[in-house]
């Protein structure tokens, strides 16, 4: 694997900081099946670039957690346009980390990168809980022709028959998706945004509790007000101390296994929101190898 520089890497870090590394950080700009804005394929690059700005020291965890972590960032690499190509692209990608007993995140790109991402996880685990971050279902079989849409991406997860799915935010599903949904009621529960102020998270806990998990955010599951940088962004969303919320009890009481985070379409002279994106991967990383001192 050819990693960039620490200092050109994400975070930034000095090329004199010396460890070994437990993550690797993917940037896989795919941008095929975009059906509202576009862009996605910048994210990775831009995502990186703010990380820069974001503080090392987490004033939650009381230390700087990339020393007690490693991060490394593979170097950009061509994406096959042919998307069946790409997601095997990185599904390989991920195997050859797992091999190595490291930590995947991938950046995105669109939400099509899913299925690819958590293949070799599929194979790995005897049953594996998607923590699925959205403001759609994308249960959809299909979307305009295409059975590898990022409005399919949940469904093709779920074609793996020891995947089931936690979800939070949604507020967007299409009449074609509800009959799957009823159907496959035991291996699906959906915290819908419009239900926020319900949401019972001690049941979370004991629904995610001890199980392998693998974490997929979709930037739009944050409300528009505070992320309109995606190819669809929608009020009612998720804001940021819920969400930190969730994936710290996450952290907490299951084995996160590896994580994507994808459809940030970069605005330009905004860059709130690649900031953004940039610190809720830090955050992830940090409560994923550091739950103990939460």
């Amino acid at each position: 694997m050819k990693y960039l520089s620490n200092k050109n890497g994400y975070l930034g870090i000095d090329n004199k900081f010396n460890f070994k590394e437990k993550v690797v950080v993917i940037p896989f700009g795919l941008e095929k099946t975009v059906s509202y804005g576009t862009g996605t394929k910048n994210g990775p690059k831009e995502i990186i670039k703010a990380s820069h700005q974001v503080e090392l020291y987490d004033e939650e965890l009381k230390c700087e957690p990339y020393k007690k972590i490693g991060i490394k960032t593979l170097k950009p690499f061509k994406i096959n346009k042919d998307i069946k190509k790409a997601l095997k692209k990185i599904g390989d990608i991920n195997e050859n980390i797992l091999n190595k007993k490291l930590f995947p995140i991938v950046l995105g790109g669109e939400h099509s990168i899913t299925p690819g991402s958590i293949l070799p996880f599929t194979k790995r685990y005897k049953k594996l809980c998607l923590l699925h971050f959205d403001a759609h279902a994308d249960l959809r079989e299909s979307y305009n022709g295409e059975k590898f849409s990022h409005a399919s991406a949940i469904k093709r997860c779920l074609d793996n028959k020891n995947v089931s799915l936690i979800s939070f935010g949604i507020r967007n599903i299409s009449a074609s998706e509800i009959p799957f949904l009823k159907k496959n009621s035991k291996r699906i529960k959906i915290y819908w945004a419009k239900d926020k102020k319900k949401w019972d998270l001690n049941k979370f806990r004991k629904l995610i509790k001890n199980k392998n998990v693998y974490l997929t955010f979709d930037v739009d599951g944050f409300d528009s007000s505070i992320m309109p940088a995606t190819g669809t962004p929608e009020p009612g969303g998720l804001f940021w101390d819920e969400t930190l919320n969730i994936i710290k009890i996450a952290s907490k009481y299951s084995n996160i296994v590896g994580a994507d985070v994808n459809e940030l379409s970069p605005i330009k002279g905004f860059n709130s929101y690649n900031f953004l994106v940039a610190k809720l991967i830090y955050k992830i990383l940090s409560y994923k190898f550091l739950s103990k001192l939460l």
